[in-house]
């Protein structure tokens, strides 16, 4: 594999991975770093990744990596936010504030458990490619994705995760 075939991946493949760098990490300029870091781990992994089939699921394995190791680091303490508006409109205001209030509730999951759901739910990938790709078995995947919906469910209640079902 030669540089030409890592820019045509960079090319075709940039917009996914930054979609899934932004659900790892909630922030769309912490996601283009992750993914920039991602990328760059990749490129110098590039030529012992042997076949173009490989160097998707290592780059997302690397994105999650990345992003668990960044979360470990960061400071967890007060986060300003803007204040909400007193009344909603009826424009679908409540539809994005419970997806809002969703993300806020799964960006302070622990990280294996926000990996894995980003992974089942977000990327529609099996139990089995999940833990593939996380480095575990397929039990800690499904008991992981349990307890975060158990958690999920507690803090937001079950209407807010009707559309989210376990596989």
């Amino acid at each position: 594999m030669n540089e030409q075939d890592f820019r045509d991946f960079v090319a075709a493949r940039s917009p996914a991975l930054l979609r899934t760098a932004y659900l790892l990490v909630g922030d769309w300029h912490r996601a283009e770093d992750l993914l920039q870091t991602a990328l760059t781990k990749t490129y110098l992994a590039w030529r012992r990744l042997g076949e173009i089939d490989s160097v998707e699921p290592y780059t997302r394995k690397v994105l999650v990596n990345t992003a668990t190791s960044w979360w470990r680091r960061r400071w967890h303490g007060e986060r300003p936010t803007d204040a909400l508006p007193d009344v909603p409109g009826p424009d679908g205001a409540d539809d994005l504030l419970a997806r809002d209030a969703l993300w806020q509730q799964v960006r302070v999951l622990p990280a294996r458990q926000r990996a894995v759901l980003v992974l089942r739910y977000y990327e529609d990938q099996t139990e089995a490619e999940t833990a593939r790709l996380l480095g575990v078995s397929v039990g800690t995947v499904k008991s992981q994705t349990s307890r975060a919906l158990g958690t999920l469910r507690a803090r937001l209640g079950d209407r807010t995760l009707e559309g989210v079902t376990a596989r």
